[in-house]
């Protein structure tokens, strides 16, 4: 049974860091590409970033140079770490398998003074 768990949301201040984690399971994790997606309050599904199985990332233009995916094969899990956090930023983050319906429960981040 695939799994995606991720971890690591919370409630951070404006100008922030917080990494996000996504523990997978029941597939072959290194073998091709991972994205992370969120959605906002009241908003639709807005595409964050993609990493392929070679470790190539695309970004969003709306995360470029504050954002930073990453995986490790070794442990199964794929990360997103997120500096100079924005009130916009707030929304709840699910990773994803990428060309599959595969998607974990979500972890909320928000981004509040």
């Amino acid at each position: 049974e695939v799994q995606l768990v991720e971890s690591g949301g919370g409630l951070v201040q404006p100008g922030g860091s917080l990494r996000l984690s996504c523990a997978a399971s029941g597939f072959t994790f290194s073998s091709g590409p991972m994205k992370w997606v969120r959605q906002a309050p009241g908003k639709g599904l807005e595409w964050v970033s993609t990493i392929s199985s070679g470790g190539s990332r695309t970004y969003a233009d709306s995360v470029k140079g504050r954002f930073t995916i990453s995986r490790d094969n070794a442990k199964n899990t794929l990360y997103l770490q997120r500096n100079r956090l924005r009130p916009e930023d707030t929304a709840v983050y699910y990773c994803d398998i990428v060309g599959t319906s595969f998607r974990g429960q979500g972890t909320q981040v928000t981004v509040s003074s």
